[in-house]
């Protein structure tokens, strides 16, 4: 169970959380209540990947982790965001060009933020958000995503001859061997799929995401030939 406790109050052994107010702001402390939890650990790597995604999808961000069991800490920052997120992932292979980045707010206040870049690898790795959560089964915003990199990726490349008038369309599957994405959403009222949130079901978030990524990648292969070629 997890309640309030106010001042002065006896606080039972079952109690999961306590917050306590400062005047430079307010601590939460909470310990997990072994009636529920029979084994009681905390992997520190769990928390580092949260925090570590979090820093990267909120830019300018600062977080700090504290393990006092071995006196280690660890800070996150990435002043780039997800453009970030993106030159860590690549950071094993060999990039074919700078990180393509788009922001927009849309007229019901939803931000898409989305960084690309391919590498030379073979693999596709595309991770995509809703409000910080990982939704890891996609939903609309990834289908939106693969729709726009698809039309745009055939019209460039028919537009400068990569592609003769002969050739077959790029398929979904072509176009997606190499990459890497991230693709945040933050959206006043996320319709999440299951209890687990791990798709989005915001029908709108689909056209708004293809939108933004046409455009802007649209824009950037048209000012760098070179990096379109490749």
């Amino acid at each position: 169970p997890v309640r309030a406790v106010t001042k002065g109050e006896s606080e039972p052994p079952e109690l999961s959380w306590k917050t306590h107010a400062r005047s430079t702001g307010t601590i939460t402390t909470f310990a997990p209540d072994p009636a529920v939890f029979p084994v009681i650990e905390w992997d520190a790597s769990i928390v580092v990947q949260w925090l570590r995604e979090t820093a990267y999808l909120n830019k300018g961000l600062w977080l700090s982790l504290a393990d006092e069991r071995n006196g280690t800490d660890e800070s996150f920052y990435f002043d780039g965001g997800i453009v970030s997120f993106v030159r860590h992932l690549n950071k094993p292979h060999q990039v074919l060009h700078k990180p393509v980045y788009v922001e927009r707010t849309f007229e019901n206040d939803t931000i898409v933020d989305v960084a690309l870049q391919y590498n030379d690898s073979f693999a596709e790795r595309v991770y995509t958000f809703a409000n910080n959560i990982n939704t890891m089964d996609g939903g609309a915003h990834l289908t939106g995503f693969r729709t726009a990199l698809t039309r745009t990726l055939n019209f460039h490349s028919r537009k400068i001859g990569v592609l003769k008038e002969s050739d077959p369309n790029l398929t979904s599957d072509d176009v997606r061997e190499g990459l890497t994405a991230v693709i945040s959403i933050k959206i006043k009222e996320p319709q999440f799929e299951g209890q687990t949130k791990t798709r989005l079901g915001n029908a709108e978030v689909q056209g708004q995401v293809a939108q933004a990524v046409n455009d802007a990648l649209g824009q950037y292969l048209e000012e760098n030939h070179g990096d379109a070629r490749r």
